[in-house]
């Protein structure tokens, strides 16, 4: 389950919500939401805390920027597990790259994939040390599209190299989850976007990058795909993806999706209980008022 702004009004509300949620779903079960910080973030004030982003944590020098991505990361967890959610769709391990879309943007630490690798590091450490787990997003990387795929199906040309893209993912393998990027990387498939495709996700998501976490897709709704969301959220399993995410809300589409995928395979479920295992065991006694102090001084 993903909840957006449209399903949060106040930490009672929210708390309600997922305590519902929970007595619905089976006990190895998520309930996941996008808390980047900066503009991609639904909890926010005057109930919960605003967060910087992540190009705000990249411009800090090297020392600073780890604790500041470290500490972003266990204020977004403290709140989220406090309001009863699991997984935050967080960090972003895409680059960024001058003259690309905005859709990533400032939502990227950085342009070196080793700096962004080690704050997108950081931040997941904060999340795991408020037992919250943290999703490792968009694989094989979004940085370079030119397109939002919000809104449209980006290209990478066959001539571009993806290893600067990947090497931040490859560096964080350890993370529990990674989501997909809607984007046609022309040089690995043509035909279709990674999402979807077999050999991004079996030749470079878990080959070449070597991720054998869970891995979800992004968003099906999204315009960068074209199809049903029952047929799109078949197709997305069938190229490799443990799950398929579908965000719309609207009851007709979910119920499509769920006609269409399989039940959850054996090694997709020990995937999730390996990331539950691992988020519960890293989590740590966090005193936030303190924690927000010495972030805003690092920021200052």
């Amino acid at each position: 389950m993903i909840l957006f702004s449209r399903n949060v009004v106040d930490p009672t509300q929210l708390r309600a919500l997922t305590a519902a949620i929970r007595a619905a779903l089976p006990p190895d079960a998520v309930i996941a939401v996008d808390q980047e910080g900066g503009r991609v973030a639904r909890l926010r004030p005057p109930h919960w805390r605003a967060h910087p982003p992540a190009a705000a944590i990249g411009a800090l020098s090297r020392e600073a920027g780890l604790r500041a991505a470290w500490l972003t990361g266990a204020l977004i967890g403290a709140d989220c597990a406090e309001a009863g959610i699991s997984l935050v769709c967080a960090p972003v391990l895409d680059l960024r790259v001058p003259g690309a879309s905005d859709v990533i943007g400032d939502r990227a630490y950085a342009s070196n994939p080793a700096a962004v690798a080690a704050l997108g590091a950081a931040m997941a450490e904060g999340l795991l040390a408020a037992g919250v787990q943290p999703v490792a997003k968009h694989a094989p990387g979004h940085g370079r599209a030119l397109l939002d795929s919000h809104h449209a199906l980006p290209s990478i040309p066959a001539a571009a190299s993806l290893d600067p893209d990947t090497a931040p993912f490859a560096a964080c393998t350890w993370l529990p989850w990674m989501m997909t990027a809607h984007l046609l990387y022309l040089g690995l498939d043509p035909d279709r976007p990674g999402t979807l495709s077999p050999l991004v996700i079996e030749h470079v998501i878990r080959g070449r990058i070597g991720f054998g976490g869970v891995l979800v897709s992004d968003d099906l709704a999204m315009r960068a795909l074209s199809g049903t969301p029952g047929a799109l959220a078949a197709a997305a399993i069938q190229a490799g993806c443990d799950l398929a995410l579908h965000c719309t809300g609207v009851l007709d589409e979910s119920t499509d999706v769920l006609r269409s995928v399989p039940h959850l395979p054996p090694r997709s479920l020990a995937r999730m209980r390996a990331g539950a295992a691992r988020a519960a065991a890293s989590r740590i006694s966090l005193h936030p008022g303190a924690l927000a102090a010495e972030r805003d001084r690092l920021l200052a």
